[in-house]
């Protein structure tokens, strides 16, 4: 969305610059310098080139004022803190949490997310996990990332905990340190929950213990030095603007809405899921990828449909007589061209046809991945039901073309209330909901599983 532009550098520039502000340099050189780390909730490579909420919240920045974003990537906080007070950067927009001695060397930026710190361990443990802080001692062998905000908040705990103790671990991202209490090699580690909900999908023997009771908040960090306060007072437009939008809610959901949107961490599915991507995915893997390239997709997409469907069981029938792989009815076969429901590689190619003509009919005005989100709720529950609820989200004062908004009020459709004023009627609206967050899911393991994500990629400098 390009609500920023001219008018957005025209404000900024009338009301913030001076013949030496920082934010005229800035504009004049063409490069805005960002410090950020390397990880899943911040940056990373990922199937589609550069992703992450960070980069796509600092790329947008850096395009609304017309210039080059330049980022440099490191794992160590300490590092990015220190390049932001030194000017080495313009800013850093790295996952950085608000805390009291931080703010004495940065400036902080508008919040845009909250998280807790939540303790992880093993389900497998041979220990009972401390139930509450004041059992934590040393015998509980709490790591945390050196250097990073975990030691501040620790430290502001151990004035009323005061057997409370840590280890500090240098040189690892918190990735790392959730890593090796999956691999048992620590006990327990503190870590973000935004981090620790999307590591649990890729290790689903982690489980969750204490939950520390404050918020923490998420914000981009400027230097605290120099009275030029342009670039900061443009990115505190910039973070307004996507609010009143509602931009910024979207770009959230875009990451975290697969991941938070179900209750409670779904252990039994997850661990399964990943037994099956080693015994059941390498019998249709070529399938997948041979259909996907007929028709320019990502095999693991069409791989993660088709678990959803079927578990990737080519016997899956339905009471309502759906049945293959794909779980396809006879109408739709017969449409597709389908002679044999139970031919894997006949089941693949129907659906992945059905699919495509379905997201065809989606309007074009929807941006992705919403547009493919809205496809995914249509084929599990039909393009018709799809638009009543659109036009019902507008009706509520919604953005019908959003799915953080359509998704919302899908699950309105089993009410007499809201489906007696739609042309469709009713339908299990939670069902496709749920369809397309579990898609979304299985989707990021199998592209974490293909080895795409988790690439050694720190202490690099990348230019976009």
């Amino acid at each position: 969305m390009k609500f920023v532009g001219t008018v957005f550098l025209g404000v900024i520039l009338l009301f913030y610059s001076s013949e030496d502000s920082l934010l005229e340099s800035l504009l004049e050189n063409g490069e805005l310098r960002v410090a950020t780390r390397y990880g899943l909730t911040t940056y990373y490579e990922g199937p589609n080139g550069k992703a992450g909420l960070e980069y796509e919240l600092a790329k947008r920045f850096a395009d609304e004022l017309g210039v080059k974003l330049h980022l440099v990537v490191t794992n160590n906080v300490s590092d990015i803190l220190h390049q932001v007070a030194s000017h080495q950067v313009h800013f850093a927009a790295a996952g950085l949490t608000v805390t009291k001695p931080r703010e004495s060397a940065v400036r902080f930026g508008p919040h845009y997310q909250e998280i807790t710190q939540q303790l992880v361990y093993h389900r497998t443990s041979l220990y009972p996990p401390p139930s509450q802080l004041a059992e934590l001692t040393i015998y509980h062998q709490l790591n945390v990332v050196a250097g990073s905000h975990q030691i501040d908040i620790l430290n502001a705990l151990k004035k009323d905990y005061p057997h409370l103790t840590w280890k500090e671990v240098p040189k690892v991202a918190p990735s790392d340190l959730v890593k090796q209490v999956s691999e048992k090699k620590i006990e327990y580690a503190l870590i973000d929950s935004n981090e620790v909900a999307q590591m649990r999908r890729f290790y689903p023997e982690l489980k969750v213990g204490i939950e520390l009771p404050e918020q923490n908040h998420l914000a981009w960090a400027f230097p605290r030095s120099g009275k030029d306060k342009s670039l900061y007072l443009a990115s505190i437009q910039f973070f307004n603007q996507l609010q009143r939008s509602g931009e910024l809610e979207q770009l959230i959901e875009r990451h975290y809405g697969h991941i938070y949107e179900v209750d409670n961490f779904d252990y039994v599915n997850i661990r399964t899921f990943h037994r099956r991507i080693k015994e059941r995915l390498p019998l249709y893997q070529e399938y997948f990828e041979t259909v996907a390239a007929q028709f320019g997709l990502d095999w693991r997409f069409l791989a993660a449909i088709g678990y959803q469907e079927s578990k990737w069981n080519t016997r899956a029938v339905s009471p309502t007589g759906v049945r293959g792989l794909m779980m396809l009815t006879q109408s739709t076969a017969e449409e597709m061209g389908v002679k044999d429901r139970k031919d894997p590689f006949q089941s693949i190619q129907g659906g992945t046809k059905y699919f495509v003509a379905t997201k065809k009919r989606i309007p074009k005005e929807i941006p992705e991945p919403d547009r493919t989100w809205f496809a995914l709720a249509a084929y599990n529950v039909g393009l018709g039901h799809v638009r009543d609820v659109r036009k019902l989200t507008e009706q509520l004062g919604d953005n019908p073309n959003r799915w953080v908004d359509v998704k919302k009020h899908l699950p309105k459709l089993t009410e007499p209330q809201w489906y007696n004023q739609t042309r469709y009627g009713y339908a299990r609206g939670h069902e496709p909901v749920r369809f397309v967050t579990n898609i979304r899911r299985f989707y990021d393991i199998l592209v974490m599983a293909d080895g795409k994500i988790f690439s050694d990629q720190r202490t690099v400098i990348s230019e976009q």
